[in-house]
């Protein structure tokens, strides 16, 4: 049995970036060491929009560009790059929809006990990315980590967290937050 480690979008926009946050800036160095201690597996997500953006629905709903392919901004926080190796799903929207059948082709190679997400946004990205697994692998534990997690505020953040638990995800190091 395998447990995964999921970070999602711990990008340099996000952190301190185009969409940057203090919340989004004080979670890395947790993320890094939840990443270097983690017996399993890592994946990542990466947010991945292309030239046209703010042509897109997403863009016009949140015309703020970021995460464009190629520049800085969407390149992962150099210290969470530079922690772990590990597969790397690009994303156009806020869930990664190739996500799912890398998942099923590794539980189909050696069972998934655990699937832990960790990174940003919890409110977006890791809630979004949550669902999915759930739908897709509805017998795997699914974790949360909300002290290496942030939302767009502290308070979309909790209701998210909140959100999630409604659907059977586990939270945990709530405590821990900073």
């Amino acid at each position: 049995m395998q447990d995964i480690l999921l970070v999602v979008d711990m990008q340099n926009d996000f952190v301190d970036g185009s969409l940057g946050t203090p919340e989004a800036r004080s979670i890395v160095a947790k993320v890094v060491e939840k990443m270097e201690q983690f017996e399993g597996p890592v994946l990542f997500t990466k947010d991945t929009h292309r030239e046209d953006y703010l042509e897109t629905q997403e863009g016009r709903l949140l015309p703020v560009e970021h995460c464009i392919r190629g520049t800085e901004g969407w390149e992962l926080v150099g210290e969470v790059a530079g922690a772990r190796e590990g597969q790397v799903i690009e994303k156009d929207t806020f869930g990664a929809r190739d996500l799912p059948a890398v998942l099923m082709e590794m539980n189909q190679e050696d069972p998934v006990r655990s699937i832990t997400l960790v990174g940003l946004c919890t409110d977006i990205c890791v809630i979004s990315n949550a669902m999915l697994i759930k739908a897709y692998l509805p017998e795997v534990e699914i974790i949360v980590d909300a002290s290496c997690c942030a939302g767009v505020t502290p308070e979309s953040h909790k209701i998210a967290l909140d959100a999630m638990k409604v659907c059977q995800v586990s939270v945990t190091g709530e405590n821990e937050e900073a």
